[in-house]
């Protein structure tokens, strides 16, 4: 069984019966070098309920402190475990990434924690008149993992003039809905069925 986004470390709301239980609000920022795309720093901003045990924990360190570094590599290693809980495909081709990030670290935002780290490429890809598709989310649907709207995704400058960003997502039809609906917290849809690939935002990166 693929293990949800923090369930090792965080509890959850006795109040969220149905999937997904937790929620993630996404931003990204594209990362290149030399007409390549060489990773992308991610911003994750928590709920508050499963920010709470989190903040709990952190209770009045300061930023950037042992307390709060602790913490984020405890966080960090779950989501390492889960292949940073993104793909980014090149046609059928799926690119590969590095073990470990360049940096990451754990914050507040009022009552919400946020992750902050660059997920690395394993090796610079191409930019030229190429088009990838990106996506991250939970297998299991126990986190939902969004971004708000097309704005939470960044290019540099240098590429806006070729390059395009286009957010979908999906309307999976209302009997996957109710039947992610039907999970309780000791439920898990089977392996093989992707629950929560069929809920995923596709973002698709498109070069001239």
């Amino acid at each position: 069984m693929k293990i949800a986004l923090f369930t090792l470390m965080l509890l959850v709301s006795h109040m969220a019966w149905s999937h997904p239980h937790s929620f993630i609000d996404m931003k990204t920022e594209l990362l290149t070098d030399n007409d390549h795309l060489t990773g992308f720093k991610m911003v994750w901003t928590m709920d508050e309920i499963t920010s709470a045990d989190l903040l709990y924990d952190a209770g009045k360190a300061e930023p950037g402190s042992v307390v709060w570094k602790k913490l984020a590599a405890q966080v960090m290693a779950n989501v390492l475990g889960q292949h940073y809980f993104t793909e980014v495909w090149q046609g059928k081709n799926r690119v590969k990434f590095l073990n470990l990030p360049k940096e990451y670290q754990l914050s507040r935002n009022g009552n919400k924690a946020v992750l902050e780290f660059i997920l690395p490429l394993g090796e610079p890809q191409s930019l030229s008149n190429t088009q990838y598709r990106i996506l991250t989310f939970d297998p299991s649907y126990f986190v939902d993992m969004y971004y708000d709207n097309a704005q939470a995704l960044t290019l540099p400058n240098a590429l806006k003039s070729r390059c395009q960003l286009d957010l979908h997502t999906p309307k999976p039809d209302d009997s996957l809905k109710q039947y992610a609906l039907s999970l309780d917290k000791a439920d898990a849809p089977p392996e093989d069925m992707d629950l929560g690939q069929q809920f995923a935002q596709t973002v698709t990166l498109t070069c001239h």
